[in-house]
């Protein structure tokens, strides 16, 4: 059986695991921001702010504050930055992996190719009989 822990670690990836609302966290990275300013920075996703945001605050991963009319988001804890960090970092190795993998596959095409035409009879296009 899962323990409290892994249940906290679950439910913490749980809520991360939407697009908008990565987008959202990196937007509060550098501090506070109103919900104008956020729809802003999502572009396309704005129209889906609000209900992310509820999911975040639910997730007790950003804190509000409102000021007048104004609702004020902020990460909750700035350690979310270092997991935010380290996902990019992964994903960048995974990048740089899968760019090795295609070079290498790349250059056996073109190994495989030279080989194939420097062998005799093999020059040109194969001849159908008539």
């Amino acid at each position: 059986m899962a323990g409290a822990l892994q249940r906290f670690k679950a439910d913490f990836f749980k809520a991360l695991a939407h697009p908008t609302r990565i987008r959202l966290l990196e937007l509060l990275v550098d501090g506070e921001k109103n919900v104008s300013e956020l729809q802003l920075g999502l572009g396309p996703d704005a129209a889906a702010a609000s209900q992310q945001l509820a999911i975040l605050r639910m997730k007790n991963l950003v804190d509000t504050r409102r000021t007048g009319t104004s609702i004020y988001y902020r990460l909750r804890d700035p350690q979310i930055k270092e997991v935010l960090d380290a996902a990019r970092r992964i994903f960048d190795a995974h990048v740089g992996d899968l760019r090795s993998v295609v070079e290498e596959a790349r250059a056996d095409d073109r190994r495989s190719a030279r080989a194939a035409a420097s062998e005799p009879g093999r020059r040109g296009r194969a001849r159908l009989p008539r």
